[in-house]
């Protein structure tokens, strides 16, 4: 076996369109926008630093969406086959996250050592936008799982990893394992109007605390 072997491990996302239909997609999206109209925190990351290098966007972590919640635990069954994990009992978290021109999250995971992270079992991102498209870029990126194959493990580099992007489609939503590595694209929306933002229900199923 050549020295510099990798061994790529394919990740699977489940993904789902037309989750909510047209009048609840629509309804929740004109939520979205109201709420990113007004004032909204920076993205952050770790223990709540604001890292524009690594992250660029807007967050509001009070945003409800039950009609969301319900549709999920509807088909939670059918992700639980396909991603080949169990969410008895689960906790859900969810916040909205709009990303305008230039905005970004580079490669990350959804696991860490805090316990809210640690506790994170599956992972969801729910698009909204304006009918038709009113920005570019925006895609999901998830990355394929890489192993160095020489006994010496050499360093791995992001151009070991296979990935494939998935488009940020109005009522669509996908699922993959918090510990994927995972990223946002950069967008580009030259008018810079909040209202033709990608916006994201961004969430998780968590293990019950304790």
């Amino acid at each position: 076996m050549h020295r510099d072997s990798v061994w790529r491990l394919p990740t699977t996302v489940c993904r789902i369109t037309d989750l909510l239909g047209k009048e609840a997609s629509d309804g929740l999206l004109n939520r979205a926008i109201d709420t990113a109209t007004g004032t909204m925190k920076a993205s952050t990351i770790r223990d709540g630093e604001v890292v524009p290098g690594y992250r660029r966007s807007r967050s509001d972590g009070t945003f409800t969406a039950p009609e969301l919640i319900d549709a999920i635990m509807e088909i939670l069954p059918s992700v639980e086959k396909a991603l080949g994990v169990s969410c008895p009992d689960s906790e859900v978290s969810y916040g909205l996250n709009v990303h305008n021109d230039g905005d970004y999250y580079r490669a990350h995971q959804d696991v860490g050592t805090q316990d809210f992270a640690s506790r994170r079992l599956l992972t969801f991102v729910y698009y909204l936008h304006r009918t038709p498209r009113p920005f570019e870029g925006g895609a999901l990126r998830v990355y394929d799982g890489a192993t160095s194959m020489h006994d010496g493990g050499r360093p791995l580099t992001w151009e070991d990893r296979a990935w494939q992007d998935w488009g940020p489609d109005h009522d669509s939503i996908v699922f993959f394992l918090p510990d994927k590595w995972h990223e946002v694209r950069t967008v580009t929306c030259p008018g810079k109007d909040p209202a033709d933002s990608r916006f994201a229900v961004n969430g998780w199923l968590c293990a019950p605390a304790g």
